[in-house]
Formats: structure tokens, sequence, C-alpha cells
């Protein structure tokens, strides 16, 4: 729905990559060019393998090109429950996420508005505050420059009184997000990554040594296939599609406020809530205040009604604003495993598959590039996330009443102060 801010602020010049419309031949083929698949091919093409990107529309056309451009580290399970289940290297490189996101745009000189004024999750009741403190005492613990705000000391930093207190992880920060996917591909260009718009995948098909990876104008034939298409996933790998679910996220930004704006997240700081249903916003580099929350379920539901939902909640928070001018709306698709948790597939011999965000989408999917390269390369991360069964969810046929269903209770938990 309608092009996001980022097309039309975007520092990074555009590309046109060319279609593919010959056979070649590459170590490893990615099929989509958003963070994950850019990452992994920057990653192995400093590697020295031969990366052949393909891309169904052009570089950060999706989810990469549509987010809210909040840098977030660390997974949405606590980190004494990731330790639990996973090892203490795993909590130690998701709590790194965002230092690999900031220093990848240092390295490449990546022009994407990058700003490290850190991220605030704001409490909406005593009941998440408490949530929220044992999550801060948990990653402090571990050395993270994480800590527990009280309400006065929240709203100083937020700007506005509706929130308890707050936990504020002051690693985490902002970019032009768009800006980012373009730099990234710039990068592994320079690496010596080949990149391919405009050519769906048609289909992966076995062939000896490796795969065939084949378009409507040509082919690339690899002996590994990375699969990096996450919410935008479609039946190409059988399974895949129906193993997480898809939520649309909505978004609108206001024109530059002038300076007013400096009494809105004074900091540069990036906000979310405590809330099942959560509303998150931030300030862009020119003033302009942008704020996001879940949209409808259907793609073709109109979103109407969801965007004065926004308008509401901009005038709860910020009511000195509340009659700004919209200069942007837009939305794009968010991708949810059962567990909150990232996931590496490999279904077959040479084919990898990383997705599953859960609204971390920056900074997790440029780890797992780096992860999905190192399986590959056999490097030091490559057993940090092992490889899951991909598994259809039982009951994705019926997704849609069921999770209408599970917004009404979430509703109701966010109103009894319940939180994330």
């Amino acid at each position: 729905m309608g092009d996001s801010l980022w097309y039309r602020t975007v520092g990074e010049p555009v590309v046109i990559d060319p279609d593919l419309t010959e056979n070649l031949q590459s170590d490893v083929v990615i099929v989509g060019a958003g963070y994950t698949g850019l990452s992994t091919a920057l990653h192995l093409a400093e590697g020295g393998y031969s990366v052949a990107v393909i891309e169904a529309k052009q570089v950060g056309w999706g989810a990469s090109g549509r987010n809210g451009g909040q840098v977030i580290p660390g997974l949405k399970l606590d980190p004494d429950d990731l330790e639990r289940r996973f090892g203490a290297a795993l909590v130690e490189t998701a709590g790194a996420t965002a230092d690999l996101v900031f220093s990848l745009i240092e390295k490449h000189s990546i022009q994407c508005e990058p700003r490290r004024a850190g991220w605030i999750q704001g409490a909406h009741s005593p009941r998440a505050l408490k949530a929220l403190n044992g999550r801060a005492e948990q990653w402090a613990r571990r050395g993270a420059s994480v800590d527990f705000l009280s309400a006065a000391e929240t709203k100083a930093l937020t700007g506005t009184d509706v929130y308890c207190g707050s936990l504020i992880d002051r690693r985490a920060g902002t970019i032009q997000p768009l800006g980012y996917a373009r730099g990234l591909a710039r990068a592994a260009r320079q690496a010596g990554a080949q990149i391919f718009g405009k050519s769906p995948v048609l289909s992966i098909s076995k062939v000896p040594g490796g795969w065939r990876s084949n378009t409507a104008g040509g082919s690339v034939s690899s002996t590994h296939v990375v699969i990096a298409t996450d919410a935008y996933s479609d039946r190409l790998w059988p399974g895949l599609a129906n193993s997480f679910l898809t939520v649309r996220s909505i978004q609108m930004a206001t024109k530059p406020l002038g300076k007013i704006a400096e009494e809105i997240l004074p900091t540069g700081a990036c906000v979310s809530e405590s809330r099942k249903l959560s509303y998150y916003f931030r300030r862009d580099a020119a003033g302009r205040f942008l704020i996001g929350g879940r949209g409808p379920m259907r793609e073709e539901k109109s979103a109407e009604g969801m965007f004065t939902a926004l308008r509401s909640a901009i005038q709860q928070r910020y009511p000195a604003i509340a009659d700004c001018e919209i200069e942007h709306q837009w939305s794009g698709k968010v991708s949810l495993t059962i567990d909150q948790l990232p996931h590496i597939h490999e279904p077959a011999p040479g084919i990898h598959i990383g997705h599953g965000y859960n609204g971390r989408g920056i900074a997790v999917s440029t780890l797992m590039g780096a992860l999905l390269a190192d399986r590959i390369a056999g490097g030091p991360m490559h057993s940090l996330i092992p490889p899951s069964p991909l598994q259809a969810i039982p009951w994705h046929r019926i997704r849609q009443p069921l999770l209408t269903a599970a917004i009404g209770y979430y509703r109701l938990k966010d109103a009894l102060g319940f939180g994330s």
C-alpha cells in the first residue's frame, strides 16, 4: 500500500539491477535482496565465494524498504530464557546485533541516517513494568547498557506521560532502512556479488552437483541456494510459506515538524510499547514523527480504520501534534513464528533458509545473513542457531479467523495490564 517515506528520502542511490537473461554458474544463489539475502551475499563475497542474488522486484522492495527503521538488539525472548534453551553464546551474539549493523554502516559508508540514541520500551501498566524491570536486570547483569527508568525519567526522554516507567537499551538506534538495504547491496557488489532484479525465481530444481534456480529469462546453477524471502515467501520451496504467520504492519509519517519536534523524543530515541498490540514510533532526520502498528488482517481489506487508530495514538501521546499534516502512509508484511524465534532450515543438502524475525528484522536479519554465510563456509558461528525441521503450522489454512481471535485475546490482556 503506497510507497514508503523511505523511497522518497533515501540517500543511497538506486542501482537498476539487470534482469537475469542467461544461464550462469555460481557457488551460491541467494533468492531475495532484502537484509537477509544482502547480508549473506556480502559476507560470502568477502570470503571469496561467487554469489548471485536473484530478486523478484528490486533491492529492498519488501520489508527492508518498509519497516520502521528501529535497530533493536536481542531476540524476543528474555536473555535468561534464551540462555537456558540455547546457551550463553547465542545471548551474547544476539545482544551484539545492533553493533553488527552499525559497524557495517561505518565500514561501508552507508548513507542511511544512522543514529544510536537508544530504544525505549514503555510500560503501559504496573504489571508490565515489573516484567520490563526484570528484563533490564537480566541484560545489565550481562554487562549490557540497559537500564530501568522511572515514570518521570521516561517522560523526560519520550516527551509523553502515558507510561509508568520503561526499559532503555542504549545499544539500539535508528536508520533510514531503504538506505541501509541499498548500502548493503552496494557493498556486496563491490565485493564481487552479482545482483539481478525483476527476475522472480520460478523453481529450484536438483541437478548434478547442486541446484538450478530458474527464472523466466535464465537460470543460475550453484552448489548452495539460500532462500531469504521471509514474510514475502511464496510456494517456491514446499512448506515454507505455511511454516510461519504473516501480519500487516502500517505506518504513517507527518511532515517535518520544525521546532516542536525538539519536544518529541528529545534525545532521538525510538520507542515501542509493552503491549502485545504495540505502537512504535520515532523521529527521522528531518524532524518527521513516524508511528506504526498493526494493519488489517486481510491483504485486500482497507487500512483506513487502522490509520485512524494511528492518528488517535498520536493524539493520546502527543496532543500538540494531533492535527499535524500526514505526508506518507504505507504498509508491509511481518513474519511471526510460533516460538517467537528466528529459524534456520536445511530441508535438503545445499538448501538454506533463514526467516522469522518477529518485528526485530533489521538487526536479527543482518545477523541471520552472517549465520547463513558461516553455515556455508563452515565459520565459527555456524552452529549458534541449529537448523530445525521445516514444519507447516497445522492450522495454517484457517489462520485468518484464528489470528482475529488471537488479536481479541491480546487486546483483552493489554487492557488487563499484561505485556510482551
